[in-house]
């Protein structure tokens, strides 16, 4: 699907987003936005971001359908926010793991990432043909598991001390939608 057409089959007007596929050109905003702190710190991995790093991820994930990633952007004016993906997907078994990030710091606390999970989600069981979308969350980032609850996503399991950062052993949370549950949620047939 061409950007323009994913731009108008998957906006959400009242949010006031939409998605499109990322391109190289969208590198120096995905450095930027990874390597801030307000994104880095939410993050499991936390390495800092390069351009080549990046262009890498491009060539053996993105390009080979190993991840399909889009940018969050204004439906008025085209401003890039952020970015929402499927990575490990996995064929044989129908289901990826889903990632978010809103790199414009004006662009978070404003139902955007919401908005951008439903629209992910969408594009995952309609498009993608998934029939489970999982994430793992920090258990204290109590705003995007809202976020997450809001756009579908049921928790599944609480994993203790499953992440050593920052010099401190951390709590993760599963959560997954299944396709089934989607489309009675969204009263899809």
């Amino acid at each position: 699907m061409d950007a323009e057409a994913m731009m108008r089959r998957y906006a959400d007007s009242a949010a006031g987003i939409c998605i499109r596929p990322i391109t190289d050109e969208d590198t120096p905003l995905v450095v930027k936005w990874r390597n801030n702190e307000a994104v880095r710190s939410r993050f499991i991995y936390r390495e800092p971001f390069t351009a080549e790093g990046h262009t890498k991820w491009l060539r053996n994930y993105v390009d080979t359908g190993k991840v399909i990633q889009t940018i969050v952007c204004e439906i008025e004016g085209g401003r890039p926010l952020g970015s929402v993906f499927l990575r490990d997907v996995d064929r044989t078994h129908s289901k990826a793991e889903y990632g978010i990030f809103l790199g414009e710091d004006d662009a978070r606390g404003r139902g955007i990432g919401t908005a951008a999970a439903k629209l992910m989600l969408r594009y995952a069981f309609e498009e993608a043909g998934l029939h489970r979308v999982y994430l793992r969350v920090l258990a204290d980032n109590v705003p995007a598991i809202r976020s997450y609850e809001k756009a579908g996503f049921v928790k599944e399991a609480y994993l203790r001390e499953s992440v050593f950062l920052d010099g401190v052993y951390r709590d993760v949370i599963l959560m997954s939608v299944l396709e089934e549950e989607w489309r009675e949620e969204n009263k899809v047939e």
